[in-house]
């Protein structure tokens, strides 16, 4: 059985695909460098249909008392903010475009508006060079260096200086040690638990965060942040993996790209920090067999984060301390400490 493989590598060969969900105009050309924010490609995203209950909003009891009162026709141009329908009297009640659009439709009360297609901008998501451009949908691009992806991503992308401020994978992203020397780099720490901590980085402003954990809490401020944020263990307050952290620490001062998408492991997506450098990296493989001398993660208390190389797969069925009986395998962690552990609860790295 394949197992995907996760990297956290201090020099590969990368090729990355990037492609319009719909078609549209590329903006690149083959041989083009470009770096993580540049744009790619671009496109008008399908209108969006909005349904305006007229009849309801004005607590009326027959659809043809709200169609008498709407004060437009179909095909009529709207902007936000516009009177739709207004009753009259001492306590009117007003109904009012919410957004900008184009009316399509009057029907049963119902004002149909449609909402004005929505710009796209494909950004190349990391530095390197135009390998193959295809038209209408985006380019094929290239770069080596080092690689570390990560378990979360708040869907921005990013590119800056490496500042660690963790001395440990386990040191906390807090206010006090954010300050504006910071500014316009990406922040490299542990752990995080502080929104005022998120929220000072956003001041600043950084433009990339980099972090082994963050507690749940924080996920709406996360998204809603101005700056890339990229976990690289998941959520809570295990710190980061000893591997990713020693790359990334002893890039000190590079330009690092952050690619903050969402993890789906069956398209092959991830969360992405990839620092460029000035040497041949070889291509790193996607997927392995589960086999003594792999590099592993374990992905379970009490021993999540920790780094090991996987010594046998254990014969038949292990008992775990639940009862329940899975196929498992005997790691060696850093420490050399032996444990054995399910091997669902594996991630193979490279």
């Amino acid at each position: 059985m394949t197992y995907a493989v996760t990297h956290f590598t201090p020099l590969t060969y990368l090729r990355r695909a990037r492609l319009l969900p719909v078609a549209g105009r590329v903006q690149v050309r083959q041989g083009q460098r470009v770096i993580a924010t540049d744009v790619i490609a671009s496109a008008d995203l399908n209108n969006e249909h909005l349904f305006i209950d007229v009849r309801r909003a004005l607590h009326l009891a027959r659809a043809e008392q709200a169609e008498a009162l709407i004060e437009y026709k179909v095909g009529d141009k709207l902007q936000a903010g516009d009177i739709i329908a207004q009753t009259g009297g001492l306590f009117k009640r007003i109904v009012r475009a919410p957004v900008d659009g184009v009316i399509v439709a009057i029907s049963k009360g119902q004002v149909t508006l449609e909402v004005p297609k929505t710009p796209f901008d494909l950004l190349a998501g990391m530095e390197g060079v135009v390998i193959e451009v295809i038209p209408e949908r985006g380019a094929i691009l290239e770069t080596h260096g080092a690689l570390v992806q990560g378990i979360w991503g708040n869907d921005k992308i990013a590119q800056g200086v490496l500042l660690p401020l963790a001395e440990s994978p386990e040191d906390a992203l807090t206010v006090d040690r954010l300050d504006v020397s910071m500014r316009g780099g990406v922040v490299l720490a542990g752990t995080c638990s502080s929104a005022e901590a998120l929220k000072t980085a956003g001041d600043l402003p950084l433009r990339g965060l980099i972090l082994g954990s963050m507690t749940a809490d924080l996920i709406p401020l996360a998204m809603n942040a101005s700056y890339a944020i990229v976990l690289t263990e998941g959520f809570g307050l295990m710190g980061m993996n000893s591997q990713a952290f020693r790359i990334l620490a002893t890039n000190e001062k590079r330009d690092v790209c952050l690619n903050a998408g969402g993890y789906d492991p069956f398209a092959g997506e991830r969360p992405e920090v990839i620092i460029p450098l000035p040497a041949q990296g070889k291509a790193a493989a996607e997927v392995s067999e589960l086999k003594p001398g792999l590099s592993v993660r374990l992905l379970s208390a009490p021993y999540h984060g920790k780094i090991g190389t996987l010594l046998e797969l254990l014969p038949g069925l292990t008992e775990l301390s639940n009862q329940l009986r899975v196929p498992a395998a005997r790691i060696r962690l850093e420490n050399e400490t032996l444990v054995s552990v399910p091997v669902m609860n594996l991630d193979v790295l490279e």
